[in-house]
């Protein structure tokens, strides 16, 4: 069992925006998310992976963050699930996906997302709507995300 695995598995994940795999990869994630009284609030997520990184290394410097998980729902076509939720004071969301037998494919961890409510699906792409109404669309048949 990997790092993250090991994380996952005790309700953590690295306190640093990045995309975790079970496998052990990462690769930073930017993510900007309007906060409570931002006009935008209800507007769309910018998402972007970034480059590969070191998880241990980010866990040595900035420690790791319990997750509350606020929802989770089965992928329509039967192959596993996806969950998300926050942690921390409340600007943290986090996404995940797992296999069929609810085994960690990915986490998310976004420090300014905001917490994420629920999930809709629009064919191959989930659309995750936090706590301030904003929305993050993301394309699971991506590679980055499968």
């Amino acid at each position: 069992m990997g790092f993250v695995e090991q994380l996952w598995n005790r309700g953590e994940v690295p306190y640093c925006d990045g995309l975790y795999r079970a496998d052990g990869s990462s690769r930073e994630l930017h993510v900007d998310g309007p906060g409570a009284y931002h006009p935008d609030a209800g507007s769309p997520i910018p998402f972007r992976i970034g480059e590969p990184f070191d998880v241990a290394e980010v866990v040595a410097e900035y420690g790791t963050c319990e997750m509350d998980v606020w929802f989770e729902s089965p992928l329509p076509d039967g192959s596993g699930w996806v969950l998300g939720g926050g942690g921390g004071m409340g600007n943290i969301g986090h996404l995940a996906r797992l296999d069929g037998d609810r085994s960690l494919r990915w986490v998310a961890f976004m420090e300014s997302s905001n917490p994420f409510l629920g999930v809709r699906y629009e064919g191959s792409r989930a659309v995750f709507t936090n706590d301030w109404r904003n929305l993050l669309t993301l394309d699971l048949a991506d590679p980055a995300l499968r």
